[in-house]
């Protein structure tokens, strides 16, 4: 008997021992196969960085997890690399659904309405930051990791390498979702015709000024005149490109920061205050109070007006024809064909598409024709106010999810974002979201080809460059309600003022449901009473705030240019 005790203890043991063994070769197989030396750690770094996820998850071993993001190539390479490699290093079953993004939206929408587990972790934009914070069905993350999930947070998760933190912090100052992905929206331009002598020369005799990156909207409006209607190459081309059907992505265009970039809402990163580049406005307590002019905010003002106006402007004298019947996904594209000269606001997710070989826009050796720099600002525009949106995809751990379910997942989105794996997800899906990896000598190496982007990430304008903030009190459904006013701008229905007179007005409607119904506490909306555009202007300079401006008389600004490879060696200084 004893020695049949001794035997069986033998054999678990070795199955143990087995069992762990095998977890760490496959760690080893992973990085042989999958990360090799793009990695910010070392080899030994990387293998201790695996151990610790081997031993943090031994309690949740056998686990089936279910996870969600948008379909983006990031979140591609997760579901298919990145899951199986964890469920075999760890022994938790990963489910990574890859849904549209308004899908992912819905999803959450229905397990914080529901309370039911539908997912066991969401990545979703930190536009809904806003929304989770004042909801409270968000975990803390910071409470979070200070508490039950303690023991699976991974000592090496080095929250300051992160590069989007600010967009995830709430105004209680607690880290309530964890940055995946990121990427911006910059201005994009055809470096080789902007660097054509001839087309140099025309410019300037033309203008009177040097042709290059456009510094103001002034600026661009003339670069898109210029060129829309000449022969490039044997072809006519355009200098704008853009899009405008009445669809959900249209939203997505102008709440991505369209008017912060007009001079809408007020100085401050990353986001104005009180007045953001929404337009609306919050108290001392971060209380909505109100989206209209005629309550201090800013969504029907002078600026966000100008910018719908010169939207509408450029695409009827400079876009192609079709682009006006276009969604997001169908304008993307065009001007990787060669046609267009310049567009003020393109998604870097893009990058990827833009430097396939072959294409009109990229050079026999792989390096584009094509550069990204920093958006132009408009007439409304201070210095200190946000330039632009950066989209940034966030791990967020419902409060309805298990404790056990929560901390599984927890464990795979902290592997998909660790040192040891975010290098080589970078080079994949080019969504940058840690200092290291952006540092990366990898990176150095392959700046060339991508026409910017890292000495964009790499410069001090980044900072300027953010998602929607804390003001939006709940985003699903304001979010929904752009497209539909902009719609009618963009189809006719409606004058640029009308249309965000409509906006504003159904954006108030949504405040004071949430201010009756009490659901966000003292967290929530609270209106202010009503004044005229001279009222609430005059209180926001008593107080050392711009928004909402007064109307500027002459909105075409003096234009200013910036040679491109100055300007980048002006970050590097």
């Amino acid at each position: 008997m004893r020695r049949h005790l001794m035997t069986t203890t033998a054999v678990m043991l070795l199955a143990m021992t087995g069992a762990a063994h095998a977890d760490m070769a496959a760690a080893t197989k992973f990085l042989d196969a999958e990360i090799g030396e793009q990695s910010s750690l070392s080899r030994a770094e990387q293998e201790k960085e695996m151990q610790w996820f081997i031993d943090a998850a031994k309690p949740f071993a056998g686990m089936d997890i279910k996870v969600v993001s948008e379909t983006i190539t990031t979140h591609e390479y997760e579901s298919k690399v990145l899951a199986k490699a964890f469920s075999d290093i760890t022994g938790i079953k990963i489910t990574h659904d890859l849904i549209g993004e308004g899908d992912v939206v819905e999803k959450l929408q229905t397990q914080m309405q529901s309370g039911e587990n539908v997912y066991d972790a969401y990545v979703n934009d930190s536009d809904l930051i806003g929304t989770h914070w004042r909801y409270q069905q968000a975990r803390s993350l910071t409470k979070w990791m200070a508490n039950e999930g303690k023991d699976v947070t991974n000592p090496g998760l080095d929250l300051q390498d992160f590069i989007g933190l600010k967009f995830t912090t709430a105004p209680d100052g607690d880290l309530y979702q964890l940055p995946d992905q990121q990427f911006a929206n910059l201005y994009w331009f055809r470096y080789d015709w902007f660097s054509d002598e001839k087309n140099k020369a025309d410019f300037k005799a033309k203008y009177g000024y040097d042709l290059g990156v456009p510094v103001n909207w002034s600026a661009y409006e003339d670069i898109a005149e210029f060129f829309t209607g000449r022969e490039v190459n044997g072809k006519k081309v355009y200098g704008h490109m853009d899009y405008g059907k009445k669809d959900p992505s249209l939203g997505w265009r102008f709440t991505d920061a369209w008017l912060s970039m007009a001079g809408n809402g007020d100085k401050g990163l990353p986001n104005g205050l009180p007045v953001d580049e929404w337009g609306i406005k919050v108290n001392e307590k971060s209380q909505p109070v109100g989206s209209c002019v005629a309550r201090g905010g800013d969504t029907n003002g002078p600026a966000a007006v100008y910018s719908i106006q010169k939207y509408l402007d450029w695409m009827k004298a400079y876009a192609p024809a079709a682009a006006n019947g276009m969604t997001f996904s169908e304008s993307g594209p065009v001007p990787g064909q060669g046609e267009v000269a310049q567009q003020m606001f393109t998604y870097t997710a893009f990058t990827a598409d833009f430097v396939k070989k072959g294409l009109p826009v990229v050079n026999d050796d792989g390096t584009p024709k094509w550069r990204f720099a920093p958006s132009p600002h408009g007439v409304y525009w201070k210095e200190g106010m946000k330039l632009g949106y950066q989209d940034v995809g966030s791990w967020t751990l419902l409060k309805s999810t298990p404790d056990d379910r929560a901390k599984a997942a927890w464990l795979y989105a902290q592997f998909v974002v660790s040192k040891t794996v975010d290098v080589k997800k970078s080079h994949v899906g080019l969504t940058l979201i840690r200092e290291s990896s952006i540092n990366h000598q990898s990176f150095t190496d392959r700046a060339p080809k991508l026409g910017g982007l890292i000495e964009f990430y790499r410069s001090p304008a980044r900072v300027q460059w953010s998602p929607t903030g804390t003001n939006i009190p709940d985003y699903p459904k304001l979010a929904q309600l752009w497209w539909q006013a902009i719609g009618d701008a963009s189809s006719g229905a409606k004058t640029a003022q009308a249309a965000m007179d409509s906006l504003c007005a159904e954006q108030e409607k949504v405040l004071q449901r949430l201010e009756r119904a009490g659901v966000q506490g003292e967290m929530g909306p609270k209106l202010a009473e009503e004044h005229d555009l001279e009222y609430w202007n005059k209180d926001a300079v008593s107080k050392g705030n711009l928004a909402p401006q007064l109307k500027i008389e002459n909105e075409k600004e003096k234009p200013i240019t910036v040679n491109y490879d100055e300007l980048v060696k002006s970050w590097q200084k």
